[in-house]
């Protein structure tokens, strides 16, 4: 059986947006990986691991991981804090 995570992204750090944010992701895991000697890759010869699917809600990447028999682990996303302050509040002490 094939195994893959659900997620969403990160947003980017060096952007104060949230693009691309918005959609869920199946990845699928690496299985049997090998390291390169030489440069110290690792490395497998499994192609899945370079499929990524995008979709709109969490539900429909779940019913397709159903559908399509992967034992999908579900990472739900952390809620961002957000502190609210003025410009002022940079001069106060």
């Amino acid at each position: 059986m094939k195994k893959a995570k659900i997620y969403i992204p990160n947003k980017n750090p060096m952007q104060s947006g949230l693009g691309k944010t918005s959609k869920w992701i199946l990845e699928f895991e690496t299985n049997n990986p090998t390291k390169n000697p030489l440069m110290g890759w690792e490395s497998s010869d499994d192609t899945l691991t370079e499929l990524k699917l995008e979709f709109s809600t969490k539900e429909l990447a779940l019913e397709y991981a159903k559908k399509n028999k992967i034992d999908a682990e579900l990472i739900e996303p952390r809620k961002r804090k957000i502190v609210k302050k003025s410009y002022a509040d940079n001069f106060l002490k």
